[in-house]
């Protein structure tokens, strides 16, 4: 199976160790025809890019893609899941600058009053076994963010304890063409969950999250289930 390009990789802009270019030269160095920059959004707590960054990017990503016309660009971002009504830390206005959107959960970010108790702590908190109702609101939560924004890839579902029916979302995710992704440093789905994406009509995307230029394109722990799981391209 040969990659085609990686969709989700970060650079000096938040907490990546390269830089844009660095990160593009790599996936030219690995065959790869495109990858995204997808920096994290404003309300991660501990590496969310500025603001005023994002039209620097935008010319930066302009700028190299005339340089290297042999890999295709894309600049996006990995925003944040914040709340049970699918919020999402973005704009309208932010997002025409884009050419993807990314979305995940992640265990720092910052909420708004009412979701800190109602998003943030519940899934915080360690009770195990998750409870039904609490599947049910983060499942909804995802579902909701696909209804009201144009969401093109759901990563590392399952991560940092936001517990969700990977079935009902994939279902969606297939209605909305948002892929879900096989993430290069953390796979939390199980084998079954793995099929009922497939089954879904949901499409898979494997991406490295790459935090530096030598990881872009890296991503042997989805290529081993996949390989293992005889799942085909």
């Amino acid at each position: 199976m040969i990659l085609f390009g990686d969709y989700h990789t970060h650079t000096i802009y938040t907490h990546g160790k390269s830089t844009i270019e660095e990160n593009v030269v790599s996936a030219i160095n690995k065959g790869l025809k495109q990858i995204a920059i997808t920096e994290h959004s404003y309300k991660h707590f501990a590496n969310p890019v500025k603001r005023e960054n994002i039209k620097v990017m935008r010319e930066e990503v302009d700028r190299l893609n005339k340089k290297y016309p042999e890999i295709d660009i894309l600049l996006g971002i990995e925003c944040n899941l914040l709340g049970v009504n699918g919020e999402i830390d973005l704009t309208e206005e932010e997002e025409k600058m884009l050419d993807l959107v990314v979305l995940g959960y992640h265990k720092t970010f910052k909420p708004t009053f009412k979701n800190f108790f109602k998003f943030l702590v519940p899934n915080t908190l360690r009770f195990w076994p998750v409870s039904k109702k609490r599947i049910e609101i983060n499942t909804n939560a995802y579902i909701n963010a696909m209804k009201n924004h144009k969401i093109d890839i759901l990563a590392h579902l399952k991560y940092g304890n936001c517990m969700v029916d990977v079935k009902k979302i994939a279902e969606f995710a297939a209605t909305q063409n948002t892929y879900v992704e096989l993430n290069g440093k953390r796979i939390n789905l199980t084998d079954e969950e793995v099929f009922d994406v497939i089954n879904s009509g949901a499409k898979l995307i494997i991406d490295s999250d790459a935090h530096h230029f030598s990881k872009v394109g890296e991503n042997n722990h989805a290529f081993n289930i996949l390989t293992r799981l005889k799942i085909t391209e």
